[in-house]
């Protein structure tokens, strides 16, 4: 009886031991996700599915070069130096609908030119357009990666 019994635990043990986890995100984009450069911000669309947690966001982040232009005291306006931008948006935590779909729009933050854009403190400096080449979503599931992908920017 003992070795019965001492042969169902070690069973058990290693079918829980050897079993893959299971895991509650199961969250993910459906067919790839569009990336517009709306200009000075990058604005992306979709549809995410398979949320099961209590909570949901979408991130995203996106490089570029951003176009700046100077304008004197005068009036007079005149290209300045174009700089690297690392944009970044959120949707924000969402609550996870019941059917465990969500469409989404996120966008990127628009950018302020850095000092030294301009020939001197005097001139106004306003970024005109971002270049953006690429754009990353990431779907988060109550704080975990569910799905990440990177997407060309159209």
């Amino acid at each position: 009886m003992k070795r019965h019994l001492l042969l169902l635990t070690a069973a058990v043990v290693a079918t829980l031991a050897f079993s893959p986890a299971a895991s509650a995100q199961a969250g993910h984009f459906v067919g790839t996700p569009t990336c517009t450069d709306e200009g000075t911000f990058l604005e992306c669309t979709g549809k995410v599915a398979g949320l099961g947690g209590t909570t949901f966001r979408i991130d995203v982040s996106a490089s570029g070069v951003a176009d700046v232009t100077c304008t004197n005291p005068g009036g007079q306006v005149a290209p300045g130096q174009s700089f690297s931008f690392a944009g970044a948006g959120s949707t924000g935590d969402q609550l996870t609908p019941r059917n465990g779909q969500f469409r989404f729009t996120v966008s990127t933050s628009t950018p302020s030119a850095p000092p030294g854009s301009c020939p001197n403190p005097m001139w106004t400096a306003t970024v005109t357009d971002v270049h953006f080449t690429d754009a990353t979503l990431t779907l988060f599931e109550g704080g975990t990666v569910s799905d990440t992908i990177t997407v060309p920017v159209s």
